[in-house]
Order: structure tokens, then C-alpha cells, then sequence
């Protein structure tokens, strides 16, 4: 039965299911909610009594973001009703702690356990429960504990060393921080830690306005259809609670959008076809427990499906219908590079390999799908969402929108993980569009299918390469080709097509050479920037050959790397001359002991064993830090109030990988002043300078240079304003300043001194654009600044009989430059690593098929194995303090390692990624069948 619920403001009372009142106990307080006793026990949580700290990241059980306590057991309360609550104690994260850390979140902490924070008060929770049972666990305990829940940023071995350990630790609020002139080098906590441990982070979903208008959004079904709408008036006029309903009619700007200005294509709302599954068409308005009970199965909508193209050779086919009618072929872009006369080293090689390897479709999978809301403050239109790039979604929103580009505000929440999707403009128009239709603010958080089915993915390619070698083993030319579906609509096509050419030959001296990368669009899904920009994949192709190479010249793999490895002085494909930093070398010469170890511990185990065979495999990488031959600039504003407050305005998004710590850090020491002056005002566009977006292992270079910068620029004016030498020291005492240089102290009184309008006494505001130049026709140039390089070896076992892999331990080198954090360091080549697993051995996004996080798998905390980390540091001296980005040359060789040891286990190279144990059967019983 419905009851009537109270009236709307349109005489009309709205009926809702019918409600009860339900009384349990939170976190040791007696509580009642009046709410139908179906409701899910998270939305109660997180809507009725807003204890957000509970995450909802697929609301079926698949992902744990929601787990809590349930009379002390955990428990998904997306899968729990409220009824079934009743007469229950419920403790959520927010109950781990009074006032006080406990023990555990301590722990976490101090071990860099929580990245993003988006999946840790789950991981509290659960963890919670297993140390109130088993103190002091082992490693199987808290994995099989631990193993319903999901991080996709971590790689979870500090999650389990943070477990093991908490019994050692005291909780505290109270975290030292490292004094001036320490901060670089030194791991202190993060400085935003604290309230990813306690709940107290709010990401995307987490602060709806109550008074918000819910926003639903109309997908089309089909991946290429044509689409007209019935009496949308009438429509909500016959479903009380309904605000409107707002098509593509509505929008009064250009409905057009795209992270690449030239190339941009995607339309907000889809106008009479739809290009992809998933592509969104209308939305819907209304009152959140309207949006809760709404059917949509009348919905005024009629398709007519048309012919689609899915794979990159049928877009390509001889009369294929065009998917966008200015691009021929369906060929977005192409990039190349070429240098010397590779056919010639290749007919003169002594030995020559080729391959061919196609990859899939890979998932970002963040635990937080994408949520914001959006509201008008006067004549301004604020979008509050996650996102990685502030920026540009208000360019593209006022774009879309009609509007000026002072008139939209992007206020970024905290990011429940992005890898890259998060670039791209997703729900900030739609909910802008709704909010300046009806006045009213409006949310919207997308549900795990909406999430999977309509925002991009990792390319999927088919690549082939030759590459020879002289008779001393001297890489001598290499040719490689390489098509990268790039779905229906452009997104960050042009950047892969442009950055797999330039790092296709890996870090290594190829003096004859030509790569071309080609995006070519079909009606998939739409494939955009993920972790490594195309380059995790083109690694693949080249380090497995590299091993083929190696084999038939009969040289140890690690030592065929290291006699081509680039080094200082040398050229690279693209004709720039590295003069100093390349630390790949060093990388390699690290792991020469590991590798000696693993391959004996290998040969030994398969002395003795028939049905499962070791393998040890080693790659390498490299990866330009920043935009391929194009701006990149960062700007950081930095002032001391006269408080005596150092004021940081620090604009780049922190998704999890520490700038919101690292880039403190480097300010500190360059200003010398200590860190734990500092107080961050994070990026919002009304408020902090631009620094670019959170993409290209950026801002740790870009960012931290402009920061280095701007940190030297203020200390410099209050060192002339005092009349010292740079030789002179600072202190804050309060709102004073104490200078001493010699046996000379002079103190600034700030409280005596001018403010300006943001309340600084002192203040600084500097930009850092990385020096490049473009590429010719020929790709020849110098497009990036920095490099990071990095090597890494896979050790695993194989069932032969099955085709499972069992990995067994990596051991990863990374030439950072500088290690600004050494923690959060370790943690971006854990986490790294992790997603290299999962697209190496399990992730395959498969439209249709695998659009939840039941079917479509990543690593969970039992499929990481022991991690060990060398940090190399070969500083860079465009770098600040000669540091180099990380995060995407984590990712890129893992998954090439994991093949060339699966290969060397088998003897049989995987060559449809990722290597699933029906693939690697299949490789078997086709090499038993030869002859």
C-alpha cells in the first residue's frame, strides 16, 4: 500500500511507499528513523542520520565501500534493509573513535594505508572487527578479512602491513611534523589524512543540499540509434514530485564538449541519435523520494535502432559508415614518428623478431562513481563534484551552458579515485542545466552501471613491431604500428595517438625507427585517458619482443636491457638529446640481484615440479612528464597572513597520490619555513590559481616547480624587506617573524603590517610551463621536459593444467628524481602495480557484459603479492629539488613483466591481453599440438 506524503507546492499530494518507524542503535546512541522498511540500511545511514563516511560504490554487494559493524559483525548496508536493522547496534567509522584516533586509524596513517580515502572507512571497519577477535593477525587473516572490499588505488599492502601493525600503535591527533629545511625527503602523514580516517572527507556524494531537486538521466539502450521523444509535459504532469524533464532543446549553449578544444565532438545531451551504449539523452527532475519510487518504463521515448561498428577493422572497411561525418575512414587522428631508415636496419639486422598482441578494453573502476551537485549563488552557476580537473569543466560547462565563464564555479569535493576518467566533463553540465532550469540545486550521483557503461576507458589495441638487433646485441631499428579504438566520441584519442609514437621504443637507444599510432573511432565506448595515456599498452608490444630479441641472441634478458638502456648523452627516437637524469640504468643495475635470486629460485622449483612451472620476467619504462609538445603551465599563490599563517593556494586535485601534502612540502623547504605553518586552500576556480589538471604525472614536476617557485619568490620579499642575505633563516613565533642572520635577530611584527584583499602580509604568486618544443612532421622535436623511468620484475607461478598465475612477488626500481615523500612514493608504485595486475591477468571490459564490479574483475587484496620497492633518485634539474613525476610509469611495466614470465614459465607468449587462464590453456595445447 502507498500513503500520501505531504503536499509539493502544485496541490497535488506525491504517494510514496508506505514508511515505519524503525529504532537500532548507532554508534552507542539509541536512535529511531520513520523510512520504508525496505530502504537500503547505507541510504538510511548516509540520508536520514548523514553519516557519510559509509560509501556507496555499487549499492549490490560488489565492491564493500558500505560496509559496517552489525552487532560487531561486518556487513554491506547497501544489502541490509532498515527493517531488518531494527533492534541492531549499528557502528559506522564514525564510531571508531571519540574525539581521540584509535589504534588502527593511527596506523593507517603512519603506514600511507589511505589513498583516495574512498574505500578506507569500510577497511577500518571490517578491520576493526578482525583485531577485536585476533589482535595480533597474520597476513592470510587480514586478507581473508579484508577481502570483500575493493581499493583501486593502494595495491593494499600497506592496508595489511597498517593491520598487522595497529596493535603497536597509540592513537593520536598528535603527528610531528618535519622542521624547516626537512620537509623534502621526509614522510609525514598526509596532510589531508585525517579525515579520510575518520569519515570526516566529504567526496562527490556526500553533501547534497537537502532542498536538491534529484536528477535522473535517460541513456540510450543501444549502440547506435535514433531517437524521438512523445509529450514530455504531459509525462510530468502524470508523475507527481517530477520538476521537469530537459532535453538537448534546453541547453542554450554549444552543445559540445571535448578535452582537446580542436577536437571536441561530444554532445551533452544526444540531439535525435545516439552514438553509444550508454549516451545520455534526457534528464529527469524531481523530488529525491519521487526520483526513489520512479518508474521510468513509460518514459516518452521511441528508438529505432541503426547498424554499429564496435571493432576498429569494421570502421575501417571499405564503405563503412561514417561515425562523425568530418572524419574519413572514422580516423580521428594519427601520430608518428620516424628517425634514420628503419626498413634498411632491419634487412641488415642479424636477427629480427615480430609480433602482433591486442589488448581490451580496461575499466578505471574507482570505488566512487561520479556525484555533484550543482546551485546558484546569485547570477553564478557552483558545480560542487569530484573531478580531476576543475578548470577545464568550468570552461566546458559554461561552454555548454550558455554562459560566461566568471559566471561558473567549479568547487572540487575530495575524488574517490579518477585515473584519468575524471578529465572528462561527465555529470557537471547536466546538473548546471537542471539548476538554471528550475532555481533549484540539483544532485546527481551515478549508480555503478551508469558510471561503467557511460564514462571512458582505457583504449584497446592492436599492435604489431619488428625490432632487430646486431650480431653484439645492439637494438638496431624497430617499426611499429599501432590502432587504438577510440569509441564514439574524441576524448583523449589525439593524446594517445600522439604519445605512443614517442615512447614505443622504451627507454632505449633505437636509432633507426618509425611508430605510428592511429585513433580510430567506432561506436564503443568511449576510450579517453587512463593511467599511461596508450603507453602501458605499446610497452607490451616492445618488451615481450625485447625478450624474444634477447632469447635468440642468446643474452640474459636484464643484460640485453642494460647494453640498450638510454643513458645520459644519448638520443631518443624523437631526436632529443638527453643531457643528464636518465636513471633507467640504475633501475636495472638495482634489480641484477633480485633477478639472479629469482631466476635461480625458479630454476630450482621447476626441477621439481611437472603440473606448475615458475616463471621471472623483466620490463622496463619510461614516460615524459606533462603534455606532449604543448603548454602546461601551473600556478601557485602562496602568502603569509598576518596571523602568522602561511597560506597556501594549491589548485591541483589530490585523487589520492599526496599533492596536497607533496606540494606543501616543496614550498616549505623552499620558502623555510616549516610545514606545519602551512594551511592548504585546495582548488576551487574562484579561489585558487590554475594548476592544471590532475593527468600526465604532472604535478609533482609541473605543479611542485611552480610551488619551489613561488616558495623562493616569497621568502626572497621577506628577506628584502628585512634588509638580510639569503643566508639569513626564518621563524614564525605567532604573528611575528623572526629573522637571524649572524648574531643579528630582527622581528617582524605582521599584525603592524598592510594586508592585502586576500589578508596577506606577504605574499608570492609564480607559474612553471615545462620547456618544450614541438614536433615536425616527422615527430622529431623535444616533447617533454622530464622523463621518470622505471624497471620491474614479476615473479609467478603457472598451473599448466589449469592456465591460473599465481604471482609470487615484484620487485619494482623507479628513478623518481627526488623522492619528496618517500611514503607516498612507495604507495603510487604499489598502487601502480596493482592495476598493471588486473590488466595483465583479468580486467576486460566487455560492453554489455561486464558493467559492474561482479563481472568485471579487479585484484583484490589476495591477488597483490609482496611488493618490494627501490627508490632510485637521479634528479632532474628542471625538477623541483630535481624531482620527476611518477604515477603513470608505475602501471606501465607491470603487465609487460607479468607476459615475459608467463613466457618463461610456459614457453608460450599470451597474446590477447589480458592472459586469462583460458588464454594461456589455449597457448599451451596449441604449442603441445606443433609438431
Amino acid at each position: 500500500m502507498r500513503e500520501a506524503l505531504p503536499d509539493l507546492g502544485d496541490g497535488q499530494p506525491r504517494l510514496g511507499p508506505e514508511r515505519a518507524d524503525i529504532a537500532f542503535e548507532v554508534n552507542g546512541a539509541a536512535i529511531s528513523v520513520n523510512v520504508p522498511p525496505l530502504r537500503r540500511l547505507s541510504s538510511v545511514l548516509r540520508d536520514e542520520l548523514l553519516l557519510t563516511g559509509t560509501k556507496v560504490g555499487c549499492d549490490a554487494g560488489d565492491c564493500g565501500a558500505c560496509t559496517v559493524l552489525v552487532d560487531g559483525d561486518p556487513v554491506c548496508a547497501c544489502l541490509m534493509s532498515a527493517a531488518s536493522a531494527a533492534g541492531t547496534a549499528v557502528t559506522t567509522v564514525e564510531g571508531l573513535a571519540n574525539g581521540r584516533l584509535s589504534a588502527l586509524q593511527a596506523s593507517f596513517l603512519d603506514h600511507g594505508a589511505a589513498q583516495c580515502g574512498i574505500c578506507t572507512p569500510a577497511l577500518l571497519v571490517a578491520a576493526t572487527a578482525l583485531l577485536d577477535k585476533k589482535p595480533k593477525p597474520t597476513e592470510t587473516e587480514v586478507q581473508d578479512a579484508l577481502g570483500g572490499i575493493l581499493c583501486r588505488c593502494t595495491g593494499y599492502r600497506k592496508i595489511i602491513a597498517a593491520v598487522m601493525d595497529a596493535s603497536l600503535q597509540e592513537g593520536s591527533l598528535d603527528f610531528r611534523l618535519p622542521q624547516s629545511g626537512q620537509a623534502v625527503g621526509s614522510s609525514p602523514i598526509r596532510l589531508d589524512g585525517v579525515p579520510k580516517v575518520t569519515g570526516g572527507e566529504k567526496f562527490g556524494g556526500d553533501s547534497f543540499p537537502a532542498d536538491a531537486l534529484a536528477v535522473l538521466v535517460m541513456r540510450s539502450p543501444h549502440y547506435h540509434a535514433s531517437f524521438t521523444f512523445g509529450d514530455l509535459d504531459g509525462w510530468v504532469k502524470a508523475h507527481p514530485g517530477i520538476a521537469g524533464v530537459f532535453t538537448a532543446a534546453d541547453i542554450a549553449g554549444k552543445n559540445c564538449f571535448g578535452v582537446i578544444g580542436p577536437f571536441a565532438d561530444q554532445p551533452a545531451l544526444a540531439e535525435g541519435f545516439a552514438r553509444l551504449r550508454g549516451e545520455a539523452v534526457a534528464l529527469v527532475a524531481g523530488e529525491r523520494e519521487a526520483i526513489l519510487d520512479l518508474d521510468l518504463s513509460d518514459f516518452p521515448i521511441r528508438w529505432s535502432e541503426l547498424p554499429h561498428l564496435l571493432q576498429p577493422c569494421e570502421a575501417q572497411s571499405s564503405g563503412a559508415r561514417l561515425i562523425h561525418d568530418n572524419r574519413p575512414a572514422n580516423l580521428l587522428t594519427a601520430g608518428f614518428v620516424e628517425r634514420g631508415d628503419p626498413e634498411a636496419a632491419l634487412t641488415g639486422a642479424a636477427i629480427t623478431v615480430s609480433g602482433a598482441i591486442d589488448t581490451s578494453y580496461v575499466e578505471h573502476a574507482y570505488i566512487e562513481p561520479e556525484a555533484g551537485y550543482a546551485y546558484l549563488d546569485g547570477d553564478t552557476l557552483v558545480v560542487v563534484a569530484c573531478t580531476q580537473a576543475p578548470y577545464m569543466d568550468r570552461d566546458e560547462t559554461a561552454k555548454v551552458l550558455g554562459l560566461a565563464i566568471d559566471k561558473v564555479r567549479i568547487v572540487p569535493t575530495a575524488t574517490g579515485g579518477g585515473f584519468g576518467s575524471k578529465l572528462d566533463v561527465s555529470l557537471q553540465p547536466l546538473i548546471g542545466l537542471v539548476a538554471l532550469k528550475t532555481g533549484r540545486p540539483a544532485a546527481l550521483a551515478y549508480t555503478r552501471n551508469e558510471s561503467m557503461i557511460s564514462t571512458t576507458k582505457r583504449h584497446p589495441a592492436e599492435m604489431k613491431a619488428t625490432i632487430g638487433a646486431d650480431a653484439e646485441g645492439h637494438v638496431t631499428g624497430m617499426i611499429f604500428a599501432g590502432d587504438f579504438n577510440t569509441g564514439a566520441y574524441a576524448s583523449w584519442g589525439p593524446t594517445v595517438a600522439n604519445r605512443v609514437p614517442v615512447h614505443a621504443s622504451g627507454p632505449y637507444a633505437t636509432p633507426n625507427y618509425r611508430a605510428e599510432g592511429r585513433a580510430i573511432h567506432t561506436h564503443g565506448p568511449i576510450s579517453g585517458a587512463f593511467r599511461g595515456f596508450g603507453v602501458p599498452q605499446a610497452a607490451i608490444m616492445q618488451e615481450t619482443l625485447y625478450d624474444e630479441l634477447a632469447d635468440k641472441l642468446g643474452i640474459d634478458r636484464l643484460e640485453f636491457r642494460l647494453k640498450n638502456c638510454l643513458r645520459n648523452g644519448s638520443e631518443t627516437v624523437t631526436g632529443q638529446r638527453l643531457e643528464s637524469g636518465v636513471g633507467i640504468a640504475e633501475c636495472l643495475e638495482s634489480l641484477r640481484p633480485h633477478w639472479t635470486r629469482a631466476k635461480a629460485d625458479a630454476a630450482a622449483f621447476n626441477d621439481t615440479n611437472r603440473d606448475r612451472k615458475r616463471g621471472v620476467g623483466v620490463a622496463s619504462c619510461w614516460y615524459g612528464c606533462g603534455n606532449t609538445s604543448l603548454p602546461n603551465p601551473s600556478t601557485i599563490r602562496v602568502g603569509i597572513a598576518a596571523s602568522g599563517d602561511i597560506i597556501l593556494h594549491q589548485g591541483a586535485v589530490d585523487i589520492g597520490q599526496g599533492s596536497n601534502t607533496v606540494i606543501p612540502q616543496i614550498c616549505a623547504d623552499a620558502l623555510g619555513l616549516p610545514l606545519e605553518k602551512f594551511k592548504l586552500r585546495s582548488a576551487d576556480t574562484a579561489i585558487t590559481p590554475d594548476a592544471g589538471k590532475t593527468s600526465a604525472s604532472r604535478q609533482t614536476f609541473v605543479t611542485g616547480k611552480a610551488a619551489e617557485k613561488a616558495g623562493r619568490a616569497l621568502r626572497e620579499k621577506i628577506l628584502r624587506f628585512a634588509n638580510v642575505s639569503e643566508k639569513a633563516s626564518l621563524q614564525l613565533d605567532g604573528p611575528a617573524i623572526i629573522i637571524r642572520e649572524g648574531e643579528a635577530t630582527r622581528h617582524i611584527d605582521l599584525a603592524a603590517l598592510d594586508v592585502d584583499a586576500d589578508g596577506f602580509v606577504f605574499r608570492a604568486e609564480e607559474s612553471y610551463d615545462p620547456p618544450t618544443l614541438p614536433l615536425d612532421a616527422k615527430g622529431q622535436g623535444k616533447p617533454y621536459a622530464v622523463y621518470g623511468y622505471g624497471a620491474q620484475i614479476a615473479e609467478l607461478e603457472v598451473d599448466l593444467k589449469l592456465g591460473t598465475v599465481k604471482l609470487i612477488k615484484i620487485t619494482a626500481a623507479h628513478d623518481v628524481g627526488k623522492a619528496i615523500n618517500p611514503l607516498l612514493v612507495e604507495g603510487q608504485i604499489e598502487g601502480g602495480i596493482a592495476q598493471g595486475i588486473g590488466m595483465a591477468l583479468m580486467e576486460e571490459y566487455i560492453p554489455g557484459r561486464t558493467e559492474n564490479l561482479h563481472d568485471y574483475l579487479i585484484p583484490t587484496i589476495g591477488d597483490v603479492p609482496p611488493i618490494e620497492t627501490i627508490l632510485i633518485e637521479v634528479p632532474d634539474p628542471e625538477g623541483p629539488f630535481g624531482a620527476k613525476g611518477l604515477g603513470e610509469h608505475v602501471l606501465i611495466p607491470t603487465a609487460p613483466a607479468i607476459l615475459n614470465a608467463i613466457r618463461h614459465a610456459t614457453g608460450v607468449l599470451v597474446t590477447k591481453v589480458p592472459a586469462t587462464p583460458t588464454r594461456i590453456r589455449a597457448a599451451i595445447r596449441e604449442k603441445e599440438a606443433r609438431p
